[in-house]
């Protein structure tokens, strides 16, 4: 067992650190200029997950994936530049042709891909209703929520909280995944003046963000894989470093479909 001291839990601080910022950097630009840039920037990431999720089933067909990818691009493309509410029904497309080509894992395949296609859609329709701020709170809680989780499970450590699942996860990280997740809630309900029901939606959206998480390392496990691919260093690939925030999207979808955000489009 390894002590609090070992210095080896932080041996992939560095490289994590290095690639975040630049990932930060080209997201946060993209956000704030909304539009196309953060439509391309969407489409690019779905597309590239998608790719990802079918080499981790079928890692010696990646030419299929990347024809997958392509079907995603154009049609997440489309859909975001009319937003027809019809054109939700042309996600099936790759779900389903993805699906009837594999030889195994086809209903996997299947629901992680219509859930991608969603996620992404909801991102760019979520920054179009409500706007860049109501957006800037989404992601924050998603990123505070992951750094936090990972330094109070690193400093804190203690028992797991789904080792079969995600032997790195622990109660220590998730909780507090929760408590960072509320002080954005509060942070943000101070400056937009939304009262405090933020508190606990922040809390709800950071438990979505990081069963996002959990669903994606369960797809690893049951696949076999450490990362997702290989793309981004000490992140693996995209999926992994956005599992969390499509569980934050589709959750935000589901509220503004059910009972509506606090404050309304911006």
């Amino acid at each position: 067992m390894r002590t609090p001291a070992d210095p080896s839990r932080w041996a992939d601080l560095g490289p994590r650190a290095a690639s975040a910022a630049v990932m930060i950097g080209i997201g946060t630009a993209c956000v704030v200029a909304g539009g196309v840039w953060f439509q391309m920037v969407t489409v690019f990431v779905t597309a590239v997950m998608i790719w990802e999720l079918w080499t981790m089933i079928e890692p010696q067909g990646p030419t299929r994936g990347m024809l997958l990818a392509a079907l995603v691009a154009s049609v997440l493309s489309g859909q975001l530049e009319l937003q027809e509410t019809w054109g939700l029904v042309l996600f099936l497309l790759a779900a389903i042709g993805g699906a009837v080509t594999l030889k195994r894992e086809r209903l996997t395949f299947f629901a992680f891909a219509l859930g991608v296609q969603v996620a992404g859609w909801g991102l760019v329709t979520f920054r179009l209703e409500y706007g860049f701020y109501w957006l800037l709170w989404l992601i924050g809680v998603v990123v505070m929520t992951d750094v936090a989780g990972y330094f109070a499970g690193r400093l804190i450590g203690g028992p797991k909280f789904w080792p079969r699942v995600s032997p790195k996860k622990t109660w220590s990280g998730t909780i507090a995944g929760w408590v960072g997740a509320a002080a954005v809630g509060m942070i943000f309900s101070s400056f937009a003046g939304l009262g405090p029901q933020m508190v606990p939606l922040s809390i709800l959206l950071s438990v979505a963000s990081q069963w996002g998480d959990i669903a994606e390392s369960a797809l690893k496990r049951r696949m076999g894989v450490k990362d997702s691919s290989a793309l981004i260093p000490g992140h693996g690939g995209l999926f992994d470093r956005f599992d969390a925030m499509l569980g934050a999207s589709l959750f935000m979808l589901l509220v503004s479909a059910v009972v509506g955000v606090p404050g309304g489009p911006t």
